[in-house]
């Protein structure tokens, strides 16, 4: 009885595990993306070439897109269209993505560095500079903390 139990466990575990690919979707036609999307790319990416899309269906959970531009960039966005991520890597991010007070807190207090990535939260935002260390604000763009720090630069901290 033991070994069927088990055995039925697993089939159910293998079937859900390969049903779970089907929710996804890649494709490269920005067509596939809901129009606020697409005019957030023509905006503020207009020389970026969609690489890949990768449409999210959930089974309990909306769609959500994550979009791989040709340069790099990956970002991605809601059900709605509307950014929740994006990440430029080495590159800034353009600067109308990013909220004028965390703009300002940054060039004030982390001179010489810019906004690579940023990500929307329920509370704030979270911000990646270019020396790779995280950063928190709240709605208003008030400074809340360091969120983390890449290992090179925790490297360096604990040789000093």
């Amino acid at each position: 009885m033991r070994k069927l139990l088990l055995t039925l466990l697993a089939v159910i575990f293998c079937i859900a595990v390969s049903e779970a690919s089907i929710f996804d979707k890649y494709t490269f036609k920005s067509e596939n993306l809901p129009e606020e999307a697409r005019a957030m790319l023509d905006e503020h990416f207009p020389k970026g070439k969609v690489a890949l899309i990768k449409i999210d269906r959930h089974l309990l959970k909306k769609t959500d897109y994550d979009v791989k531009l040709t340069n790099g960039t990956k970002i991605e966005f809601s059900n709605k269209g509307k950014w929740t991520s994006v990440n430029c890597g080495k590159r800034e991010v353009p600067e109308a993505l990013v909220p004028s007070a965390v703009r300002r807190y940054v060039s004030k207090n982390f001179a010489g560095l810019n906004v690579t990535g940023i990500t929307k939260r329920n509370i704030g935002y979270d911000v990646i500079l270019s020396d790779g260390t995280g950063h928190r604000f709240n709605m208003l763009g008030q400074y809340k903390g360091l969120t983390y720090a890449t290992s090179e630069e925790e490297e360096e901290t604990s040789e000093d």
